[in-house]
């Protein structure tokens, strides 16, 4: 199912109406392969040292929730410091966008990406979080067009001791975790909250 040119373009506008405009964007890959969906990065982040990266164009592909069941559109959000090389952050989303399209499912809060290598050059955290984009009003974490809604999924760099106390003691006792020390969750290079 794919949706309408008018729903592309109002979610360019949901996203731009938190982060400011595009600033830059990417359609092809490393290699120069046209990706199957589009990459942009935003003027503006949740404070005023870092900027948003997000997917454009993955809603087009309802996914099947292996929970519900249901066919769940999205669109992937990363939030980076102004500092951070724009090619790691277009990397990972890249990545996890195309896994999230060759297994036909939906990304779901409380979903853990990896462990795998240092997201970026240096960095402790090994591993992706899906939640909900709390840094943002509640209105942000969902677009509603001619084609239904559009879930926006925040990828939240974690360590592998985090990986694991997810896998462990679940994603709700994970948020409020992260919700009682209140690490910086822009910062690719801050340490691990547990350890």
């Amino acid at each position: 199912m794919r949706d309408s040119d008018s729903d592309a373009a109002g979610i360019v506008e949901h996203f731009e109406k938190a982060l400011g405009p595009i600033t830059l964007g990417w359609a092809l890959d490393s290699d120069g392969t046209k990706m199957p969906f589009q990459i942009v990065r935003f003027a503006r982040g949740s404070d005023d040292n870092s900027v948003g990266f997000a997917t454009i164009g993955l809603s087009r592909y309802a996914l099947s929730s292996p929970v519900s069941g249901r066919e769940i559109r999205q669109e992937l959000f990363m939030l980076a410091p102004k500092s951070q090389a724009p090619d790691t952050v277009v990397s990972l989303l890249l990545q996890v966008g195309s896994a999230a399209l060759g297994r036909g499912r939906p990304l779901l809060r409380g979903d853990v990406i990896g462990p795998a290598g240092s997201i970026a050059p240096g960095s402790e955290l090994t591993a992706l979080y899906v939640t909900m984009p709390v840094y943002f009003p509640d209105e942000f974490a969902t677009f509603t067009g001619s084609e239904g809604s559009v879930v926006v999924a925040w990828l939240v760099p974690i360590s592998t001791p985090e990986a694991d106390f997810v896998a462990l003691r679940g994603w709700d006792a994970f948020e409020a975790d992260l919700a009682q020390k209140d690490p910086d969750l822009v910062d690719f290079y801050r340490e691990s909250v547990t350890s």
